[in-house]
């Protein structure tokens, strides 16, 4: 593709040279090469900002985060919904050499509060509607960051000047972000991503998913997550293609948003998907409409049921490419090849631009189609966790990071993920995958969002029982449900209780957070 100004944007294939920039260069380069192509839009900024446009305000932008007194290299937190100025934060936050920390919107104050401590970020900035709530959780921090407040809609920083300079520059291996994990164990973790980080992350979204200057992700996920921030953000740029991006996911909108934007790709989770297909139709003139641009879906996050996967397809006409990411993999490890590549159902894919194995507690990489923690290496695995250098020993071994998650690896190098160790039921000895019992219940044609999970009992140690929500006009009951799955499972594997809840909990990336189950449900016993 050849840009307005005539340039033809070079994407360079010598991957090490990419991996060498900070993303100032990246942005940097972007604008010399593509100035004149899209790069992000949003309902209230329907006009894109192109790449020079970019370049220009990060710039710009870096002059008021000079003024607040923050130096280079040090912390700051954001509080903000997706949209113009989150994007425009994030990225002039990396641009000026700082560290971003963005606060999960989803979390509890008291978790958010020690986050800010934590993170020793020295500057936050708030959304306007999200100010009341800021000014809550800092008069419980000994020592807070200085509060900025910042329309979400608008471009921040509007006076703050024309260019910014500064000699200093920003190396590869500097950090660029501290995102904090969700903390269903414990307290939060703070991931430590360097810029070259960020930028192989989106470099294995642009080679899994052959992203070019044409195309157009539509971005859901919050920036405050890992799966939105670096696919649908860090993608695009690294590509020289654009995103648009609403404020959140709307399932009445979704289609209409990749319609009138011409969206070739999005990137959701399995929940959403499930919402999408439960509770949204498209016409066969839309669906004739969309095979003009429309790409492929890319879900993330959390396992895929075959079941969700193959009735969406065929109710929508779209392929749908279940991929595999981590916050402490700067996202996405593995990927299904875009068709007419082979795709499996109930994988997250092959390896894209780094190396992964299936690994025994020992280390020793096992054989095709064995059981055993799945374990990654490449130039997108984080530096480690801010001051917790216990938990980074424990994750990062002999250059490799322990995901924490069960899987095997097929002979043709698909991966199969069979759960999290710590969500492994063991009933009686045996162990019992979560998804396993998940994928018997998403075969029912009521069943939204299921999850099994384990539940203490003294005569087996264990016993396996889930909860599940469904669709609006359903009548079924849970001995209904547990009839369903005993052909499927056995009597040994189905689980002894289904709750019907209204809604699943679910984290910021709609993940649903299962061991939350146990405590939720002893209630409803």
């Amino acid at each position: 593709m050849v840009s307005d100004s005539g340039r033809v944007p070079v994407f360079l294939k010598n991957r090490e040279k990419l991996l060498k920039l900070s993303v100032r260069d990246l942005i940097d380069l972007r604008a010399k090469e593509i100035p004149d192509l899209p790069f992000f839009l949003t309902p209230a900024n329907p006009f894109p900002i192109n790449f020079q446009q970019l370049k220009d305000q990060c710039s710009r932008i870096s002059l008021g985060l000079e003024a607040s007194g923050v130096e280079e290299g040090q912390t700051v937190a954001t509080m903000m919904p997706n949209g113009l100025a989150s994007t425009l934060l994030n990225l002039s936050i990396f641009y000026k050499g700082k560290t971003l920390c963005p606060l999960n919107l989803a979390a509890g104050d008291m978790q958010l509060s020690y986050v800010l401590e934590h993170s020793e970020s020295r500057l936050l900035l708030v959304a306007s509607e999200l100010r009341a709530r800021a000014e809550a959780i800092l008069k419980a921090l000994p020592n807070p960051p200085e509060m900025v407040e910042i329309a979400a809609d608008e471009i921040p920083f509007e006076n703050s000047g024309n260019q910014w300079e500064s000699e200093n520059q920003t190396d590869a291996s500097d950090t660029g972000l501290l995102m904090y994990t969700s903390g269903t164990t414990g307290k939060p973790k703070g991931v430590m991503l360097s810029y070259r980080n960020l930028i192989s992350g989106g470099l294995n979204a642009m080679e899994s998913h052959d992203l070019k200057p044409e195309d157009r992700a539509l971005c859901v996920l919050p920036l405050y997550h890992i799966n939105g921030l670096i696919n649908t953000m860090m993608g695009p740029l690294v590509s020289g293609s654009s995103v648009f991006m609403p404020p959140k996911f709307k399932t009445s909108e979704f289609w209409g948003w990749i319609l009138e934007h011409r969206c070739t790709w999005f990137s959701v989770v399995p929940t959403l998907l499930s919402a999408l297909l439960h509770k949204t139709e498209l016409s066969g003139e839309q669906k004739e409409v969309m095979k003009e641009y429309f790409r492929f879906g890319r879900s993330a996050s959390a396992p895929l049921a075959p079941e969700i996967h193959i009735q969406f397809e065929q109710k929508y006409g779209v392929p749908i490419i279940e991929t595999m990411g981590l916050t402490e993999t700067s996202s996405p490890i593995l990927s299904n090849p875009l068709p007419p590549g082979k795709m499996k159902y109930g994988s997250p894919g092959i390896a894209w631009g780094n190396e992964v194995r299936i690994v025994d507690k020992q280390l020793n990489t096992l054989k095709a189609d064995q059981e055993g923690e799945i374990a990654v290496r490449g130039s997108n695995v984080m530096k480690g966790y801010f001051k917790n250098s216990e938990a980074t020993e424990e994750t990062l071994v002999d250059g490799w990071l322990l995901t924490g998650d069960l899987g095997t690896m097929d002979a043709d190098g698909y991966v199969f993920v069979k759960g999290r160790t710590k969500e492994l039921i063991i009933k009686g000895g045996e162990n019992i995958a979560p998804r396993e019992i998940d994928e018997a219940l998403y075969e029912h044609p009521d069943v939204v969002d299921a999850a099994a999970f384990a539940v203490e009992e003294p005569h087996y140690g264990q016993e396996v029982e889930a909860c599940v929500s469904l669709t609006s006009h359903s009548s079924c009951n849970s001995e209904e449900l547990k009839e369903f799955c005993r052909p499927r499972l056995g009597d040994f594997k189905t689980p002894r209780k289904i709750h019907i809840l209204e809604e699943l909990p679910k984290g910021p990336s709609g993940k649903i957070q299962r061991l939350r189950l146990a405590e939720m449900t002893r209630s409803l016993s």
